[in-house]
């Protein structure tokens, strides 16, 4: 059986889409829409699939429990997930789901109340790297979790070639939007939503952002470019994660229990290696293992996405969540009181500035089920 689903927005993180689409046997896009008519040809043209005339059409075509991937700038993903929802679609959302936290609850009630999926992007938490370490953390590889180090650093891109940066089928990066939306709420959910996948509900974020590079490229105002944030878990270890398009590049976790050191150094790689150091005593130096072991789950995973720039993450796996969940009728491990809460503690430490501090979280969701997989 095939499943479709309906793209809106076409623009550059949507080929990232398509190239995913090219290993998940059993999904074809069934329509897409771009307010851009001329870039809406140019996609449709690349990847052969059909265009559709307008955002009517669209929900119409999606209606009645199809799924659309809302890909639009996170500046419209409110209102057009708004109709969208209105329509009867399920809706897979880039994130966050909201630029305004009362927006993102709004969204979460009506979905609930329709009984439909709302899910957010990212999906790489459902990737091989993320289910590995949790597998590690529930079987105790490292003992009990008691302090967490991520980083989400992109380097000093301000100063990158970044209008060479173009999609497969031609479409610019949008490097005022990113400017705009900011690096917390484009970049930090790769690690905050493996996290919250790990051990829930965010009681508490204490967290400061700020804008340290000024004077960008395009027309402001820009949102901070640099943020840190400590998270309070219900029930997990403190975690301090940052998150910049400042420092030098660094996207690793590392995760110190009882017994070692779990790590991985690349959170936009489903099959990036986990790796555990385990601590101990040589002479009189206390010291994590100079030769970690690799950490591997015992049978096959999911399908593979070659590299393509910075990243080698599969962007399909979160659709197919939604497709596998409407299908057998079950809770979505990216929708509901998740994606809520994901957006909530986001927004939380994008617009922390330099004096919010402490901020208690109003959302909270559980666990997420492991992949089949990774249990």
């Amino acid at each position: 059986m095939t499943d479709r689903v309906y793209l809106l927005g076409c623009g550059f993180v949507a080929d990232l889409y398509m190239r995913s689409l090219t290993v998940m046997p059993g999904i074809e896009v069934g329509g897409v829409y771009d307010r851009d008519a001329a870039r809406l040809a140019q996609f449709c043209d690349f990847w052969n699939v059909p265009p559709l005339p307008d955002f009517d059409a669209l929900a119409g075509a999606a209606g009645n429990g199809g799924v659309v991937l809302n890909l639009t700038n996170p500046a419209a993903h409110h209102v057009t997930t708004d109709a969208l929802l209105d329509a009867g679609c399920h809706v897979y959302s880039e994130k966050p789901l909201a630029t305004e936290i009362g927006q993102a609850r709004a969204l979460h009630a009506k979905a609930m109340a329709r009984g439909l999926i709302l899910a957010s992007a990212p999906c790489s938490v459902l990737g091989e790297a993320a289910q590995t370490l949790g597998h590690a953390l529930r079987h105790g590889m490292a003992g009990t979790p008691r302090l967490i180090y991520a980083e989400m650093d992109d380097g000093f891109v301000p100063q990158a070639a970044y209008r060479k940066w173009l999609s497969p089928s031609g479409a610019p990066w949008p490097f005022e939007d990113e400017f705009r939306t900011g690096c917390t709420l484009e970049h930090v959910g790769y690690y905050l939503a493996w996290l919250i996948d790990w051990f829930g509900s965010v009681r508490r974020v204490v967290a400061a952002s700020a804008e340290v590079i000024p004077d960008k490229e395009g027309t402001g105002p820009f949102a901070p470019d640099w943020s840190v944030a400590t998270l309070f878990f219900d029930n997990g270890p403190v975690t301090r994660l940052t998150c910049s398009i400042a420092a030098p590049h660094d996207h690793s976790i590392r995760i110190v229990g009882d017994g070692g050191v779990l790590s991985c150094g690349a959170a936009w790689d489903n099959a990036a290696e986990v790796r555990f150091a385990r601590r101990m005593t040589l002479r009189r130096r206390l010291m994590e293992h100079p030769w970690p072991r690799r950490v591997r789950l015992g049978g096959p995973t999911h399908p593979k996405v070659k590299r393509w720039g910075s990243a080698a993450m599969n962007f399909m796996l979160g659709p197919a969540e939604v497709l596998d969940a409407r299908r057998e009728g079950r809770a979505c491990r990216l929708g509901g009181d998740y994606a809520l809460h994901l957006t909530e503690v986001s927004l939380a430490i994008q617009n922390s500035g330099e004096t919010t501090g402490a901020q208690a979280m109003t959302s909270r969701c559980a666990p997420m089920e492991p992949m089949p997989w990774a249990k």
